[in-house]
């Protein structure tokens, strides 16, 4: 997590849980989860995903490689993460 930010970014709860699953994925299997691994945890649609991840992107909040699968990269600081639910 080399691009974190010192400063807390503003997220919305949902955004929120978002972040924090990703964080928590990544440390836990050493690598970050694909969209499927989040539709499947949070029971939405594969666009629903797609639409989320795009949005977090377009914020700041995240950043990932063109075409390259599992490159989700939080930006925020984990401190600053909700507790997932």
């Amino acid at each position: 997590m080399a691009g974190v930010s010192p400063s807390a970014k503003t997220f919305t709860p949902k955004q929120g849980q978002y972040l924090a699953f990703i964080h928590l994925y990544t440390r836990l299997h050493r690598r970050p989860p694909a969209e499927a691994d989040m539709q499947e945890y949070f029971r939405v649609s594969p666009p629903s995903i797609h639409q989320m991840v795009l949005a977090l992107e377009r914020a700041g909040l995240i950043t990932r490689q063109p075409r390259m699968p599992r490159s989700i990269e939080v930006l925020v600081d984990p401190k600053c993460l909700p507790e997932l639910t």
